[in-house]
């Protein structure tokens, strides 16, 4: 990078709205850029969904809920209490325009058009992570690994066969794990598993929140200003971000970053961005001390659940439920990932488990928000990543460093743009 180049931003100051794995990627990318930048977060780093995600790095994770056949599915799946879809039936109501506009995308056209948009975010995740860890101090948190989608039975897998297509068709691979050759890969599986496909070169993250407080200090070692407050404002002049108005406090910048994941929509609609936004309510149970543990991170198709060995513990994470960013987490959820790990793992028993409930930002069309805010100089959208925030943060901080220095990234962000919700 020419000298030149990193002095005149040396005294641009970006402030970033959000420190989860997006917020904190986008600051230590800014940084390598030359970028002065503040950090704020109401909870700290890593204080909401970044703390709670799955774990794995999943690349190959490219297809979205919105598949066909979704809507026929969707009304039994949320009777049946075995199913991994939940909804608190008083939210019905307010959750009934993004769910509309949701379901529209349930055909095979969009489902191709999202996972064609998704692969450039996610579908280098370990290298992307290796790149923005390397010389933090938390590069020990990553750890490439193989990433399993588990399977009753060849018949059961071939009925993934839409998604599986759309997988091969964007480039991944993996190899077929059957009877005898899966229980000799990893035998801690219930015999009545007997199919998994593998998918080398992904990767996990042994202990989410610690590595995302640990990027965040290393932000900080590098001379991030950290604050922990609530932003409720923007502050504009002649169409330009002067400052943000936090927990009572003006704070000036450059230029401002929204990465509040789920807790977006207000600030973003402050922007000009009015973006169809809802919390996909996910769960994650923490097995301290579990018996058995996988040998990588695997997704159990039975249950759509994510199973991740950890540092000390193994992670339950998944199920969907629509309930909104303010109402408790619901009993059944919890009861069916413990049911589903047993029925998994016969073994298996652990010291303790922690319940854990965060939200998942959802636009209505699956696809992440990042890019610019078409009507306001200075003002910077990152959220929407759905299931794959941890995968994609590294790639999103990068591009929106990109943007920000003037550079053209080297793939096409249109798709992401958030000029598609401006009102």
């Amino acid at each position: 990078m020419p000298g030149e180049q990193h002095h005149s931003k040396q005294q641009r100051t970006v402030a970033i709205i959000g420190a989860g794995i997006v917020g904190v990627s986008t600051a230590i990318w800014l940084q390598r850029e030359g970028f002065d930048v503040i950090l704020i977060d109401r909870a700290g780093p890593a204080g909401g969904t970044s703390y709670g995600n799955g774990g794995v790095l999943a690349s190959c994770s490219v297809v979205p809920v919105t598949v066909p056949g979704l809507v026929r599915k969707a009304p039994a799946m949320l009777i049946d209490q075995r199913q991994p879809l939940f909804l608190k039936w008083g939210y019905l109501g307010r959750l009934m325009p993004w769910l509309v506009r949701y379901l529209r995308h349930a055909n095979a056209r969009d489902a191709e058009r999202i996972a064609r948009a998704l692969t450039p975010i996610v579908g280098d995740s370990l290298a992307d992570h290796q790149a923005l860890s390397t010389g933090t101090g938390a590069e020990g948190f990553v750890v490439p690994s193989d990433y399993l989608f588990v399977y009753r039975d060849r018949p059961h897998f071939e009925g993934d066969a839409f998604a599986m297509g759309l997988r091969r068709q964007l480039g991944f691979s993996w190899d077929e794990l059957e009877g005898k050759g899966f229980a000799d890969y990893d035998p801690a599986f219930s015999p009545k598993l007997t199919y998994a496909a593998r998918f080398p070169g992904h990767g996990r993250i042994t202990d989410p929140g610690a590595y995302v407080n640990a990027l965040a200090d290393y932000a900080v070692r590098q001379g991030a200003r950290l604050i922990r407050a609530d932003v409720t404002g923007i502050v504009k002049d002649q169409g330009r971000v002067v400052a943000l108005k936090a927990s009572g406090d003006s704070i000036s910048c450059d230029e401002v970053v929204l990465a509040t994941g789920a807790w977006s929509k207000p600030l973003a609609a402050q922007l000009g961005v009015k973006v169809p936004l809802e919390s996909e309510r996910g769960y994650h149970l923490d097995l301290w001390g579990a018996s058995v543990r996988p040998r990588a991170p695997v997704m159990v198709a039975a249950g759509k659940f994510v199973a991740t060995p950890m540092e000390g513990r193994l992670r339950l994470a998944g199920i969907v439920e629509f309930g909104g960013l303010k109402s408790a987490p619901s009993r059944p959820p919890f009861d069916l990932l413990k049911s589903q790990i047993v029925a998994a793992l016969p073994g298996l028993t652990w010291d303790r488990a922690e319940e854990w409930m965060g939200h998942r930002p959802a636009p209505s069309d699956s696809i992440p928000v990042i890019g610019p805010a078409p009507q306001l100089k200075g003002a910077w959208l990152g959220f929407g990543h759905h299931h794959v925030g941890l995968t994609g943060g590294p790639k999103t901080g990068r591009l929106l460093a990109q943007m920000i220095a003037g550079r053209a990234p080297n793939i096409d962000v249109a798709p992401y743009s958030p000029s598609r919700f401006a009102g």
